[in-house]
This record gives C-alpha cells, sequence and structure tokens, in this order.
C-alpha cells in the first residue's frame, strides 16, 4: 500500500491531521472493505495534497498574490476519492469499489461533476466561489455537523460571536449560490421560474405555488437551486454535502453526525490540539485539584485495604489452602483459579502432600489455570516433573505459556513533530471484540486513528474496534493505523496487551 505523502510544513501536517478522518470515513462508504477503503482514502489524500501544492505554486508564480478559486480543504479532498475512484474503475480496479457507486461512476449524474463548469451542480460551484475561511466556516458546521465552541476553536474565531458570523456565512452562500444559478445555462421554461424561486426561498413563511411545485418535481436542476437557496427548514446540510460530494453524499452526512454524537470528533482537546494533530479525541473532563485530592484518598485506602488482606506464609501450605490461597502465591485478590497443594488424583483421592508426579494425562500447572473453577475436581495437577517445579514443600515459578497474540508496530512515515504508524496484530484465539493497549515511552500522543478507536491516559493507549472490525478468526489477524506526534524521540509503543492478556511484540 502507498504511503500517505510526507508533509513539507506544519500546514500540512495538520492539513493532514485534521482531514484524515472524513476522507477515510467517505472512502469506507465508496469501497467494499476496510483494506480497499485505507487504500483509496491514501491515494485520494495523495492526489489532493499535489493538486494543494500545484494551485500553490502557480499562484506564487503570477505575482498576484490571488488564489485559485477552489474547494476548502476536506471537500476538496472528498472530491479527491471520487476522482481515484474513477481512475479505479477505468484502469480495472472497479471490483474494490461498492457496486453503486460503479454504476454512478458510468451515469450523467458522474459526468456533471468533470462536464462544463457552468453545468456542475450549483452547491459545488456556489462553495467554490467563497473565500475559504468563508467555506471552511460553512462545511464545518453544516456537514462535518461540528458543535460552534469546536468549529470556533479550530478557525480561531471568538465562540461568542461564531454563530452570528455563520448566519452571514449561509447568507453570502445562497447569493453565491443564486448568482451562479442566474449565469447557468437554462431552457426558457426554467428560466421564466427563476424569479418566482429566488422570492420564494428567501422567505420561510411564504408559500410555493403549485405550478413551481409540479416544475421542482420534474427538474433535477431547480430543484437542487431550490434546495441551496433555501435557507430555513434544515436542508442546507443535505444540499452541500450532495452537490459537493455527489454520490453517498448523504451517507456521508449521517455517518459525521452519529460520529459526533458519538463523541468521535470536536471533543475537547488539550494543548497539542492546536497543531490539529488531536483532533476526533474523545470529550474528557480536566481533574482539578480537589479531584487529584479525592484520588489520593481512595488510592491509599485501596493500598491500606490490600496491605490487610491475609496472605499466609506462617503456617505452612496448610494455612494457605485454609485462606484460599495456592502453593505458587497467588493471592486473593488474583481473578485467576487457586490451586490446591500437593498432588491430586483424578478421583480426587490423595494425600495432597505425596511426591510423586501426576498421572499420564495429567495438565501442567499452566494448563490447569485455563480451566474453568467449576471443573477443578477433574484437575489432575500432581508437583511439576521438571526442576523449576515443587521440590520438598518448596515452590517454584510455573512454566509460563505462549502468548495467544502477536504484534507488529511499524511506523510508516515521520516528519517534525509528527508520525504515521501501522499495527497489525496475529491472534491465535478467535475474538468476539478486540481492546489493545500499549504503553509510550517518550509521551508521544495519539491524535487521528482509523479502523478503531482510541483513549490516552498519559503514555497508556488504549484501541478498540470499529463496528466493522470486531470478530478476529483464531490465527486471524486485524490492522489499525494513526497519526500522532512525538518531541524529542520516536521510540516504538511497548507492553502490549489484547484484551488485558500479555501480547508478544514481534521484532
Amino acid at each position: 500500500m502507498p504511503d500517505l505523502p510526507t508533509p513539507q510544513n506544519a500546514a500540512e501536517a495538520a492539513l493532514l491531521s485534521e482531514c484524515w478522518d472524513a476522507v477515510l470515513s467517505y472512502a469506507d462508504l465508496c469501497t467494499s472493505g476496510s483494506a480497499s477503503a485505507t487504500l483509496l482514502a491514501t491515494e485520494a489524500f495523495t492526489h489532493g495534497i499535489d493538486e494543494l501544492r500545484a494551485a500553490t505554486a502557480a499562484s506564487k508564480s503570477t505575482g498576484t498574490g490571488r488564489r485559485a478559486l477552489r474547494l476548502p480543504r476536506i471537500p476538496l479532498l472528498l472530491a479527491s476519492v471520487r476522482t481515484v475512484a474513477a481512475a479505479w474503475e477505468t484502469n480495472g480496479l472497479g471490483h474494490r469499489l461498492d457496486p453503486d457507486l460503479r454504476l454512478w461512476l458510468h451515469s450523467d449524474k458522474a459526468a456533471r461533476y468533470i462536464g462544463p463548469p457552468l453545468h456542475r451542480p450549483l452547491a459545488l460551484r456556489g462553495l467554490r466561489d467563497m473565500q475559504e475561511p468563508d467555506a471552511v466556516l460553512l462545511w464545518l458546521a453544516e456537514v462535518e455537523s461540528l458543535p460552534m465552541s469546536a468549529v470556533a476553536r479550530r478557525l480561531g474565531l471568538d465562540p461568542a460571536a461564531a454563530s452570528s458570523e455563520l448566519a452571514q456565512v449561509r447568507a453570502l452562500f445562497r447569493d453565491r449560490c443564486h448568482r451562479n444559478h442566474l449565469d447557468t445555462p437554462m431552457n426558457a421554461y426554467c428560466r421564466s421560474y427563476a424569479r418566482l424561486l429566488d422570492a420564494v426561498t428567501r422567505s420561510p413563511s411564504a408559500e410555493t405555488p403549485e405550478d413551481l411545485s409540479r416544475h421542482l418535481a420534474r427538474c433535477v436542476e431547480c430543484a437542487e437551486a431550490a434546495a441551496c437557496l433555501r435557507l430555513h427548514g434544515g436542508g442546507l446540510p443535505a444540499a452541500l454535502s450532495s452537490g459537493v460530494i455527489g454520490w453517498g453524499g448523504l451517507a456521508y452526512l449521517e455517518r459525521r453526525r452519529r460520529a459526533v454524537e458519538a463523541g468521535m470528533i470536536g471533543g475537547r482537546t488539550d494543548a497539542a490540539v492546536d497543531t490539529g494533530l488531536n483532533e476526533g479525541k474523545p470529550v474528557r473532563p480536566r481533574i482539578g485539584r480537589t479531584g487529584i485530592l479525592v484520588t489520593a484518598v481512595l488510592v491509599s485506602a485501596l493500598a491500606l485495604t490490600v496491605s490487610l488482606m491475609p496472605f499466609g506464609g506462617s503456617n505452612g501450605d496448610d494455612a494457605n489452602a485454609a485462606q484460599g490461597e495456592s502453593t505458587d502465591g497467588q493471592s486473593l485478590a488474583d481473578p485467576g483459579p487457586s490451586l490446591p497443594s500437593g498432588s491430586t488424583t483424578k478421583s480426587g483421592s490423595g494425600s495432597g502432600t505425596g511426591t510423586g508426579t501426576g498421572t499420564a494425562g495429567s495438565p501442567t500447572v499452566a494448563d490447569s489455570t485455563s480451566r474453568p473453577a467449576g471443573n477443578s475436581d477433574q484437575e489432575a495437577q500432581g508437583e511439576s516433573s521438571s526442576p523449576a517445579g515443587k521440590q520438598g514443600g518448596v515452590t517454584g515459578s510455573p512454566k509460563s505459556a505462549a502468548p495467544d497474540c502477536r504484534v507488529k508496530y511499524e511506523i510508516v512515515s515521520e516528519w517534525p513533530d509528527g508520525f504515521q504508524a501501522t499495527v497489525t496484530v496475529t491472534s491465535t484465539k478467535a475474538l468476539a471484540t478486540w481492546s489493545l493497549g500499549w504503553t509510550f515511552k517518550d509521551g508521544q500522543r495519539v491524535g487521528q486513528m482509523w479502523d478503531g478507536t482510541f483513549t490516552q491516559n498519559d503514555s497508556h493507549v488504549t484501541a478498540t474496534a470499529a463496528d466493522y472490525n470486531k470478530t478476529v478468526a483464531a490465527n486471524g489477524t486485524f490492522t489499525f493505523g494513526f497519526l500522532g506526534s512525538w518531541t524529542g524521540s520516536n521510540s516504538a509503543a511497548r507492553n502490549f496487551t489484547l484484551n488485558t492478556a500479555s501480547c508478544q511484540a514481534a521484532g
């Protein structure tokens, strides 16, 4: 799979962090699987970055300082997804795409996005004709569905004035769409309704004449114009997403709304967020001084309780057995099953003090810990025949079982203050869902994650499965990736756990 382009400056690094989640979300709608979605998103991001770099270079070469009219960052990259998907279909890679998208790519609807500019969707033209800061504000609030506080924080606006500024931007978008609608080549019948359509959509209390309603039911272009010109009624987000994105626009809009409602986008961010590397992090309330004191008291009480728990050791193995503690040093707090002292025959008869080994086929100590506690009367546990086993009542360390999983942590690309990593996990056991934890040594911070969600507490990170990749077959693998930030050093993650069980890191 090709790598994401390496950011050339802080602006491109912020662009990658802010927009990757949106690009991957749309790419997932356009493809038939998560692997194809990641590949499509990567190629689309590369295509979009190249387009932005070319536009910047062209603007500098003219010497006028004026930028060419273009879409804001996120919709531009979403349009790149559509462009790369069309290239896949042309180059024989259409089997990776959603079947409905493949049909759409061969229709007249798709042709409008690459046809003559005056025939392209009205929302696309209206958004492109706006100044970029205004267009970004409109897109983040209406399509990405971010709360105004998050929009203001991302764009550096005054939160108190952000709502009124959004109202002005909506009116500006309507004005641009109205001008483009009048410039659109129309037949005489559609043009006869243009002024009436403008008047009806300006006022929320205006009633639509019956003849205009019949015309809007038959004419796609005039219906699109009505959706863009009518700012009341809550239809603007759908008009924007459908007109700018095209296929899957409404599904993308709904997906982004649900992501915000689930707290996956637009949550509170810390100081690292100003670089854009922590967007999409779930909301975590700040802990004040009082909360820290309360936590300290609770931790002290817990430590005192544990220290007063009976752990035995002075009365020999019989005292340990009476307290429910195994002779290999397992405490009452250990959730694993306890091991009775001495050897036990399969029928349960035995003195418990014998020195002989268990019967043939008896499970080892490591095997017995994996059996349900309800079957303890059937577990023949004898003494270990290894030198590390119990000799003369002295408890040795049982041989640890091999880990049930292996983790490959790979840094795909790295740039000053940021990096992209991929994590691949192989599990010997079938999983109904998964949660992978690890620890960063150098204080790295995860900002964006795909094919999973994350939480981070200081240096510890926990990644959990997405809805579509929860189940894993025995000896199967799952993969996810993320963007992160680092300072000073960026060593590999360590101390991996899969569903709280230790996991071996691949060399």
